[in-house]
């Protein structure tokens, strides 16, 4: 296996970076990057799935739990490796160069992009609720047939607005970290400021007692699955409460730009996790005390943060709501941005992606070319308009890639004892133990109740294969 040593290109690369990023800043890349449109969304179909709003808070509090063990275990590898790249080196290094290329093929191809795509439209949408010229029709395109469904491509007039939200940020990505930092963590506080005062609103003057007494009442458990039968029920619900706190581990791509890496990661892994598995936790419970099951199942167009601003202020509560999702989208977009382009940069080093991609810009600092690759393409899916259905089929690799890192950390372990580990992961082996044992009952169960998905993503990695021989075969690294 090719090892990488200080000298090796995730050593020498990373001089041209400017260490701007403070451990502030870091916890809010963290939580920024978490943050999106998805707790404003994905509440109401996870309701319709489960049935019940005990099961719905039950199913936010396994995800967050999962990713808060995932966080703290992957302290001890972002300790160990603080360079750019974060998981793409992990895997690297931890198990070998071909797991490593094909979490980044697949971060490049869909996770990360596509993401930054969905965030985007998801920005243009709301937007259209303060122009409503911004209409989401395809005025020039045709539909594309696909497994989970017909979806329109071409151009529409929010995803133009998406793309040149994309091309903005990436424009200030360009310019300089220092000024993407302060980007992020301002919108970071604005949005978890507007999350908080959410939460207050709704477990205090926004209480309808209606709603308290149905979903806190008898029906707490009532309409979901029984015994048994309830475990596939909720680990398929996980899906869309783990895809709203995705991007936790992105700090650690951007690992050669932070003050103190060694430390400030695993620090803001943690914490940061922590603070959005809470945030998200009681703003479910804010909904339900503000939201009927019904209401909140059937949310017109899944928007359950906007129906309980709504329910609580009338028509202002929509256009409040709705400024702070856009606030809330773009910053999640600035830390996504800005973290993706430094794994393909990493990528590009190893000889694994576009030479170009593997140079920092001279006067900036930056992985300029990196970065305008990344918005090309995000730029393309946004006007394909597969970005949400590339991520379903992604769900269950996301979460395999995350097994693998873990799994990556106990062969580290095994292979280099004497390794300088900064920071080491707690409960080792069994918190480790445990979140390999959740990610891949995860990944079982969405084989058996969503096979649509699941095989599709796999095929999507399986694709990353043969093309990284092919880069091999055509630009063989000087350390293989």
């Amino acid at each position: 296996m090719t090892t990488h040593s200080d000298a090796s290109p995730t050593g020498t690369q990373d001089a041209g970076f400017v260490q701007a990023i403070t451990r502030l800043d870091a916890t809010a890349l963290v939580v920024g990057s978490m943050i999106g449109s998805g707790i404003f969304i994905t509440s109401a179909d996870i309701f319709r799935q489960v049935g019940s709003p005990g099961l719905m808070l039950v199913v936010w509090l396994v995800s967050g739990l999962m990713t808060l063990l995932g966080a703290l275990t992957y302290g001890e590898l972002a300790a160990m490796f603080p360079k750019a790249g974060g998981q793409y080196v992990y895997l690297r290094e931890g198990i070998s160069p071909l797991f490593g290329y094909l979490y980044g093929w697949t971060l490049f191809m869909v996770i990360q992009t596509g993401t930054i795509a969905a965030v985007a439209v998801a920005f243009a949408r709301f937007t259209a609720v303060f122009f409503p010229s911004l209409s989401a029709d395809v005025f020039l395109g045709f539909t594309l047939p696909l497994p989970s469904g017909d979806v329109e491509v071409g151009l529409s007039v929010q995803r133009i607005l998406a793309i040149v939200s994309v091309l903005v940020l990436t424009w200030v990505n360009y310019w300089g970290v220092r000024t993407a930092a302060f980007i992020q963590t301002s919108l970071t506080l604005i949005k978890t400021a507007a999350l908080v005062a959410l939460i207050g609103l709704g477990l205090t003057i926004g209480r309808n007692a209606t709603a308290i007494a149905e979903n806190f009442g008898s029906g707490f458990w009532a309409g979901g699955a029984a015994g048994l039968a309830v475990l596939p029920v909720i680990g398929a619900a996980t899906v869309g409460a783990l895809f709203s706190m995705d991007a936790w581990n992105n700090v650690g791509f951007a690992g050669s730009e932070l003050k103190k890496p060694s430390r400030d990661i695993p620090f803001a892994m943690g914490v940061g996790v922590l603070t959005v598995t809470v945030i998200y936790f009681l703003s479910n419970v804010a909904y339900l005390n503000v939201l009927t099951g019904s209401e909140i199942a059937n949310a017109p167009q899944d928007r359950v943060g906007t129906a309980a601003m709504q329910a609580m202020f009338g028509e202002p509560g929509l256009f409040l709501m709705a400024a702070a999702i856009m606030i809330s989208t773009f910053g999640c977009n600035n830390g996504l941005i800005l973290s993706g382009a430094r794994v393909y940069y990493v990528m590009a080093r190893d000889d694994l992606f576009f030479r170009s991609a593997g140079r920092l810009h001279s006067t900036h600092h930056t992985p300029a070319v990196a970065l305008w690759i990344q918005a090309l393409w995000t730029s393309v899916l946004c006007l394909s308009g597969t970005y949400s259905q590339l991520l379903d089929y992604v769900i269950m690799a996301a979460v395999l890639f995350y097994m693998l890192t873990v799994i990556g950390l106990f062969m580290l372990r095994r292979r280099r004892p004497d390794a300088e580990r900064p920071v080491r992961a707690p409960g080792y082996p069994w918190l480790p133990g445990a979140y390999i044992v959740l990610a891949a009952l995860i990944c079982v169960d969405l084989l058996a109740t969503k096979p649509q998905y699941t095989w599709p993503g796999l095929l999507i990695v399986a694709i990353g294969v043969p093309v990284y021989f092919i880069w091999r075969k055509l630009r063989p690294h000087e350390a293989s």
